[in-house]
C-alpha cells in the first residue's frame, strides 16, 4: 500500500534538555492509527556551533523513552536534513526531527485516485498561527 502524505516536525530542545515526555503523545497517535512514524533524527549543536546527529542510544537515560517508537524507514532522515535545520539551532541546543505518515489520509487519497483526481498542492498551517487567528 502506498504511503499517505508525510510531515516532518522539527522540535527544539533548548540547552539539550531532551525529555521522554512527548513520547506517550506520539505513541498514542500511532496506536490510534492516525500516524505512522517514518523516522526520527536527533540533532545537536554544541557551544562552539558544531553540529552532530545522535542515535537514541546516545541520549542516555533522558532518551530511553524514544526507544519505544518503531520507525518504518530508519535513515530516511539523514545528515542533509540535519544540515538543513542546523542554522536554526542555537549553540548548546538540540532538535528532534520526526517524519510521520498521515495514515488518516490514505483512504482519502485512494478516493482521489478512483475519481481520477490529482492533488495539486498541500499547505500546512502551523497550529500556533491557527490559534492566534482564532483567538483574534
Amino acid at each position: 500500500m502506498p504511503l499517505g502524505p508525510v510531515d516532518v516536525y522539527v522540535i527544539g530542545f533548548p540547552d539539550n534538555n531532551f525529555s521522554g515526555e512527548i513520547v506517550p503523545a506520539i505513541l498514542e497517535q500511532v496506536d490510534k492509527g492516525v500516524i505512522r512514524v517514518v523516522d526520527v533524527l536527533f540533532v545537536t549543536k554544541d557551544d562552539d556551533g558544531n553540529v552532530a546527529t545522535l542515535s537514541i542510544e546516545d541520549l542516555g537515560p533522558e532518551g530511553a523513552a524514544f526507544v519505544e517508537i518503531d520507525v518504518l524507514q530508519a535513515g530516511a532522515l539523514n545528515e542533509e536534513d540535519a544540515d538543513e535545520i542546523s542554522d536554526a539551532l542555537e549553540n548548546g541546543s538540540s532538535a528532534l526531527l520526526i517524519a510521520y505518515e498521515n495514515t488518516f489520509m490514505r483512504d482519502i487519497l485512494m478516493a482521489f485516485a478512483r475519481a481520477n483526481a490529482v492533488p495539486i498542492d498541500h499547505i500546512r498551517i502551523p497550529a500556533t498561527v491557527v490559534n492566534e487567528v482564532v483567538a483574534g
